[in-house]
């Protein structure tokens, strides 16, 4: 569960460290006498249980327990699949399947189901890898109700990506893309478009380069940064770059770097440089607050959706009303620092380009029209273009589910509407009885207490568990089921890859695709595992593998 390795280097006994296991068990035999009397020379010669093959066979049935649980959970339920792919430290790709489904109470679960090497990342390649990891556990293509991804064009390509393939075998596997990725592509997008905003990131990389390169560089960057703060601790400006760089330049370091080091700080003492520094952080503090909230597990569409508007208000809003303080507040802060402030009616010189009267504006037409409305009226579009039409539809009729007001947005006929996206989960009859039950429904949530004030969808589904009404409206918790399982962040998929570099790390790299499986499964779902008992994997060890004698929780007998 901690992801460490069992074997050692070198595990003779001579060896002063002979891996974790076998050290951990002879502080456990020094530890307690019972558990000495039937360890190591003690056992059985044969019957030691700390070879290599009984390590790997140990933790494989740990794993298959581990996951068998979370099958028994799923059983012939619909569930959605998010899936990405990464290098691990032996430079082979692997591909990560990880399901969301609901648990029968209510609440949505997002799972490790198992990783598979592939030996390219073209959409069959992961279509048959998803194929197979199915077919070993007993899924189904056609219990897919959603799928998510980060976008890449081999997931969600139109015509060839994954989730086309996915589409044309089970048209009803909706596909949602990542919520968390959608403003850090945006930005990526516009960086791309607008040259002031490539230009200055470029600079920053290189400024970010120069000062991180040496130990002393950073040290000084610190040190700088902290008697800063205490000088000015109420003004929440962060400065101390530009001291670096110019005990950088004098360092009597090679002419190359240094002549680097002084165009830099020309850089930095540009109000353009200043200008988009500013701008940028109030950019991207928006786009962060909603990147961090989505990562959590416990959201559902309506939630990302509500939060990815509230994104695009912020935005909106200091599209119109945040000019004025964003432009002060630069301009203060170039005047304590004695940058030169250009005058905003004067017409910007473009260096290399002859002044042609169709070429000319103004410092404020560049820094108001081409930097900042540009910037965020692209990103905006940008956000606005990322869904299909189908999927703004779906999102719209999914909305009327929200609880928030006493379920103000509540429309059966875009609930009715919203069923018929799943044909195989409502047929024409249960339709019409789903149309009874939602008129029903909607008098119990606005007349019992237990409903008021619920602020997600979840929520909802929870409490008609609880209160045991699902049993007289099992249309529309199968409605409301079907929408919490629709995939909205590959959060979860992430720290698979987290614990998948902490498993197989530098001095690790030698693991096999199974082994680094078993071990992903048993440190990744900790909590599920935790929950076994040992005597189910000593049955199935004990099964699976001839032994001369009968294994039990604690004595070893003949």
């Amino acid at each position: 569960m901690q992801g460490l390795s069992f074997r050692g280097h070198d595990e003779s006994k001579e060896s002063l460290n002979r891996g974790n296991l076998i050290e951990l068990l002879n502080w456990y035999a020094a530890c307690c006498k019972e558990i000495n009397e039937v360890l190591f020379s003690n056992a059985p010669e044969n019957d030691q249980m700390t070879s290599p093959t009984i390590k790997k066979d140990l933790i494989n049935y740990c794993a298959v327990e581990t996951t068998r649980t979370i099958i028994n959970w799923i059983g012939d339920s619909s569930f959605s699949i998010l899936v990405d792919e990464a290098r691990d430290n032996s430079v082979k790709e692997q591909m990560i399947v990880v399901l969301r489904f609901d648990d029968k109470s209510g609440r949505v679960k997002e799972c490790f189901l198992g990783m598979s090497h592939v030996t390219d990342t073209c959409a069959q390649s992961l279509k048959d890898a998803i194929d197979a990891m199915f077919s070993t556990h007993g899924f189904s293509i056609s219990s897919l109700r959603g799928q998510g991804y980060d976008g890449a064009s081999n997931m969600s390509g139109e015509f060839n990506g994954l989730k086309a393939l996915i589409l044309r075998e089970n048209p009803h596997a909706m596909y949602i893309h990542c919520f968390a990725h959608q403003p850090q592509l945006a930005i990526v997008y516009v960086t791309r478009r607008n040259c002031m905003v490539g230009d200055f990131l470029d600079v920053l990389a290189i400024i970010v380069n120069l000062v991180g390169a040496s130990c002393k560089h950073v040290d000084a960057l610190r040190t700088s940064y902290q008697a800063n703060i205490l000088e000015k601790l109420n003004t929440g400006e962060l400065t101390g770059g530009s001291d670096v760089l110019e005990n950088i330049s004098e360092d009597g370091v090679r002419s190359d770097k240094k002549s680097s080091t002084l165009r830099q700080m020309n850089n930095m003492q540009d109000f353009e440089f200043m200008f988009s520094l500013h701008f940028m952080f109030e950019i991207l503090a928006i786009t962060d607050d909603l990147s961090q909230t989505l990562q959590k597990k416990d959201h559902d569409i309506q939630n990302a959706m509500r939060l990815l508007n509230l994104c695009k208000c912020a935005l909106q809003n200091l599209r119109e009303n945040g000019w004025d303080t964003l432009f002060s507040r630069v301009i203060e802060f170039c005047v304590d620092r004695h940058i030169l402030v250009p005058n905003m009616e004067d017409i910007v010189v473009v260096k290399g380009r002859p002044r042609r009267v169709a070429q000319q504006v103004t410092y404020f037409h560049r820094f108001y029209v081409d930097l900042y409305c540009h910037v965020i009226d692209s990103i905006l579009q940008k956000l606005n273009d990322r869904f299909s039409k189908t999927t703004i539809e779906l999102f719209t009729c999914i909305s009327c589910l929200s609880p928030r007001d006493s379920f103000a947005a509540f429309d059966k006929d875009k609930l009715l509407r919203l069923a018929q996206f799943y044909p195989l989960d409502f047929n024409s009859e249960e339709l019409l009885l789903l149309r009874s039950q939602l008129d029903k429904f909607l008098v119990l949530v606005r007349m019992d207490e237990t409903f008021f004030n619920l602020n997600s969808i979840s929520c909802v589904a929870q409490k008609l568990i609880e209160t045991r009404s699902s049993c007289y409206f099992p249309l529309v918790y199968r409605l409301l089921t079907l929408v919490l399982i629709l995939p909205v962040a590959t959060t979860s998929v992430e720290r698979v890859f987290s614990a998948m570099n902490l498993i197989k790390s530098d001095l690790r790299n030698k693991i096999g695709d199974d082994w680094l499986n078993d071990n992903l499964v048993v440190y990744v779902e900790k909590a599920i595992f935790k929950k076994l008992e040992n005597e189910e994997i000593l049955q199935r060890f004990q099964i699976m593998r001839s032994c001369r004698i009968q294994l039990s929780k604690f004595t070893v007998t003949e």
